[in-house]
């Protein structure tokens, strides 16, 4: 473990400047942070190593807690302590090998006069790149300057290089050849009409964006400022979990059990027990009764997408919200009679859910859900964690294959087998006590459209590109699930025209937007249609990469 120096030390002007700070931030929640730990202190050894080979000493800014059994940040409260001792001209570095909440240092970072240098290890095991990604895309939204870096082995002579630079200059910028505004494209006249058309719609009868409680896991960078997206003619209805929870309580477990039955009928297979560390038949009811609550209360609401915090609070009332906000996103779902048993809720529909409240793909799902039902396209659509990637072990697909990854939200059309290829396995416990299943699956092969709204700047921002989903062996899926967690979702995906460390330099998130087309073509007509949209609503918009075979516009 490298050591911990007081705040207080006195040190010469010589030594202060060799002297480089490490904060390591972490979860809220204790038993993520003591699982996780031991991977934090193993990268944090590594990189001290890689400091010290450029001359410059790595030393802690908080110590580890022996009470606690880690040495992470675990609140805003603590953050702030931390910080009040550190001195803002130093050099930090923010360490991050599991994922973390950006709130819990985002203040002492904004405040921050020397140079900020955030790092992950390329390792999938806890998903400390998806939690830097997440710092990034906050630090981007508040203005503050910052470099990053990441690696597989922190004494690669790559990575060595790229820290002494920024050691020595304080800054270390990466190529982002990549990336060409739209406007230096020549979009076809027909598609930019379809997405100009589309946001005429939308400015002018205008939508509703249901949120149950803003501000998930310290996810600044997905909260849209208001007064951004009204101007695209959305609007906030700010919904409470508690009334999620209450509502889901009203619901009878005859209609629960519909729910269930309908699920079973269409070929979803529930791997169950009878512990409460088992996926249980009650805490599937349980999440069939949060499926009917979540679909009225859009109802009530007017609600054109929704989106369900989950995590804090929620988490220790109810199971996991991820089996609904899967099956919202699917157009083949459970049906939902309205209060008054009147009418079916969004019948023949998915009702666009964004996981985590995750407004700008909030926003990103509806503007996709929209475009695709224009162009007679597949409207399923869902975020992933850009969780991590590797080269194919087996030898089948020669390019570098990422792993797109999430707990919630993925439909089950996205799937090999639809609803026939969907596993339910109960959620770790480590971040989901009360338990709930998941959508398991692969997802099928295919062309698909990736895209990312983020803020910078004051003002909203998006970039898209296209990918193809690959298919694997089953034994290396099996070994990349293993890499990762095993219980979710996994899409195997090739992003055509960027690479790992282009993807990495550039995304301002730990979530990615993905949609199916029908062919390489209509995915190239999808994406130029919805970045017209975007652009028409004031957006500024950015196309990374190629087409397939390297095709560009």
């Amino acid at each position: 473990m490298i050591k911990y120096v007081a705040p207080n030390s006195r040190l010469t002007a010589a030594a202060k400047k060799r002297r480089v700070l490490l904060v390591a931030n972490g979860d809220l929640r204790l038993s993520a942070n003591q699982n996780c730990w031991a991977a934090q202190e193993k990268m944090e050894e590594d990189l001290a190593r890689s400091v010290a080979a450029a001359g410059y000493e790595l030393v802690r800014a908080h110590p580890y807690k022996k009470k606690e059994k880690h040495g992470f940040i675990s609140s805003q409260k603590e953050g702030m302590q931390v910080f009040a001792g550190i001195d803002p001209k130093m050099k930090l570095i923010v360490a991050e090998a599991v994922w973390q909440y950006s709130h819990h240092l985002l203040h002492g970072l904004i405040s921050r006069e020397g140079p900020i240098l955030t790092v992950a290890n390329w390792s999938g095991t806890w998903p400390g790149l998806v939690g830097m990604l997440n710092l990034n895309g906050s630090l981007t939204k508040a203005g503050v300057p910052y470099s990053t870096l990441w690696g597989e082995d922190f004494g690669d002579r790559q990575f060595v290089a790229a820290l002494k630079k920024w050691l020595q200059t304080g800054s270390y910028r990466h190529r982002t050849g990549h990336v060409r505004a739209l406007s230096r494209l020549k979009v076809p006249a027909a598609t930019r009409r379809v997405g100009e058309k589309l946001a005429r719609e939308l400015q002018h009868d205008k939508a509703i964006m249901g949120v149950f409680d803003e501000g998930c896991m310290g996810m600044f960078n997905a909260i849209i400022p208001d007064h951004l997206l009204n101007a695209t003619g959305v609007y906030k209805e700010r919904l409470s979990q508690s009334a999620l929870y209450y509502e889901s309580t009203q619901v009878s477990d005859r209609e629960a059990k519909g729910v269930r039955n309908w699920m079973d009928r269409k070929g979803m297979q529930f791997q169950t027990g009878t512990r409460h560390k088992e996926l249980t038949n009650a805490q599937i009811l349980d999440q069939c009764k949060m499926y009917v609550a979540a679909l009225r209360i859009a109802d009530d609401f007017g609600c054109h997408t929704i989106g369900i915090q989950y995590q804090q609070g929620l988490k220790d009332l109810m199971p996991a919200s991820d089996l609904v906000e899967g099956t919202l996103n699917n157009r083949d779902r459970p049906p939902v009679k309205s209060r008054d048993g009147r009418r079916t809720l969004y019948a023949g529909e998915p009702l666009p859910h964004f996981n985590e409240v995750d407004e700008c793909a909030g926003l990103d799902g509806l503007m996709t859900y929209r475009v695709h039902k224009a162009l007679g396209q597949p409207v399923e659509n869902t975020l992933h964690d850009l969780r991590w990637g590797d080269w194919d072990q087996s030898g089948t697909v020669e390019d570098y294959v990422w792993v797109f990854e999430i707990s919630g939200s993925v439909p089950p059309a996205h799937l090999i087998g639809g609803w026939k290829g969907a596993t339910s396995e109960r959620q770790p416990n480590m971040f989901f006590p009360s338990g709930g299943g998941t959508i398991k699956g692969i997802s099928k092969p295919g062309e698909i459209v990736w895209s990312r709204i983020f803020v910078e700047d004051g003002r909203l921002k998006m970039d898209l590109g296209r990918a193809g989903v690959v298919k694997l062996p089953l034994s290396e899926t099996e070994r990349r699930w293993q890499a990762t967690t095993s219980q979710w979702p996994i899409m195997h995906a090739v992003t055509y025209g960027v690479s790992r460390d282009q993807m990495m330099a550039r995304h301002k998130s730990n979530h990615i937007q993905v949609a199916y087309a029908r062919s390489a073509a209509d995915a190239d007509r999808a994406m130029l249609a919805k970045a017209s949209m975007a652009a028409a609503l004031g957006l500024e918009v950015a196309i990374c990469g190629t087409g397939k075979n390297g095709r560009t516009w």
